[in-house]
């Protein structure tokens, strides 16, 4: 379920105070996979799309087919990328889905849950690209009460549980506002404009759903709706674009999900590093040297005190 290093950064996150858990934010992105379209092959036989492409081309009439003619057959053929016929042979848990750029690639999907008063990723999933935002936020909550359930025993005193949660848009649904009022979870998530609601035999849902537009259009609904935007996307930002993780290099759902654990404990050791040296990212501490001894020479200029070069050995040493 994690790594030593996520879980030993988890409780020193928590010890230090840098997770409240009363508040969290949930946000998804894709990770492409280390398999590529041209080697999928068939669920029910094991053909390969350049075979099956054969096959369909023999059954029109064309005994020998070439590149022209598989393509011919292709083009206006639907559902020529369904899930539920296709698959990776090394990699059968990643699924065909259209990446943030746009590629169609295989995939999977990540989730992350952050704590929104300090930025600390509490829980992390990996699931199916093809599962909607409304679906995988039940598994990604569960795990995420789960964690904060096993940080909580290190340290009695500390009783909050999870009581809000903060979302976009792509996860508001009847069935997820009606999910979050069952487990007694106040919901922040952004309404898209869906127009005039018929609501007939879903008095639940409609309570859940009000509920949840009164509250993002309160004063405290619409700073944390601003704060999601800057606390989940530097998560990501970290993880994924500096740390080199929008491309997963290894197969099997699990493994990726080993690998993006190691990221986020990563992540969130440069939480403690920044609360106690003031620097969270390797560039960060050559950085906090050199304001060190700018403020140094400042004050031996100022002062007229030892010389600068004396003061710079003793820092270097």
């Amino acid at each position: 379920r994690s790594t030593p290093l996520y879980s030993s950064a988890a409780a020193d996150v928590y010890k230090r105070q840098l997770v409240e858990g009363k508040t969290l934010g949930i946000d998804v992105t894709t990770l492409e996979a280390n398999a590529a379209l041209r080697s999928i092959v068939r669920r029910d036989s094991g053909e390969s799309y350049n075979e099956y492409l054969n096959g369909l081309a023999t059954a029109s009439g064309i005994e020998t087919p070439r590149h022209k003619d598989r393509a011919k057959v292709d083009k206006k053929r639907p559902k020529k990328g369904s899930n539920d016929d296709w698959q990776h042979p090394q990699d059968p848990d990643a699924r065909i889905t259209k990446m943030k750029d746009g590629r169609t690639h295989l995939a999977h999907k990540l989730e992350h849950a952050v704590d929104m008063s300090t930025g600390a990723v509490i829980a992390v999933t990996v699931q199916a690209a093809t599962e909607g935002d409304s679906q995988t936020v039940t598994k990604t909550v569960a795990r995420a009460r789960e964690a904060l359930t096993n940080l909580r025993e290190s340290d009695q005193q500390l009783t909050a549980k999870l009581q809000e949660l903060v979302m976009d848009r792509g996860y508001h649904s009847n069935a997820t506002m009606t999910f979050l009022k069952q487990e007694g979870i106040r919901s922040y998530v952004a309404e898209p404009d869906r127009g005039r609601r018929r609501w007939k035999h879903q008095r639940e849902a409609q309570l859940a759903t009000y509920a949840n537009r009164r509250r993002i259009g309160g004063h405290r609904g619409k700073r944390l709706l601003r704060r999601r935007g800057e606390i989940l996307e530097r998560t990501f930002a970290h993880c994924l674009e500096t740390g080199a993780l929008r491309r997963i290099h290894l197969r099997h759902r699990h493994n990726a999900l080993k690998r993006a654990l190691i990221h986020v404990g990563a992540f969130n050791l440069s939480l403690i590093m920044r609360n106690t040296l003031g620097a969270g990212t390797p560039r960060g501490l050559p950085q906090r040297l050199a304001r060190h001894l700018h403020s140094q020479q400042r004050q031996d200029l100022r002062n007229g005190g030892a010389s600068l070069r004396v003061r710079l050995r003793r820092c270097l040493l």
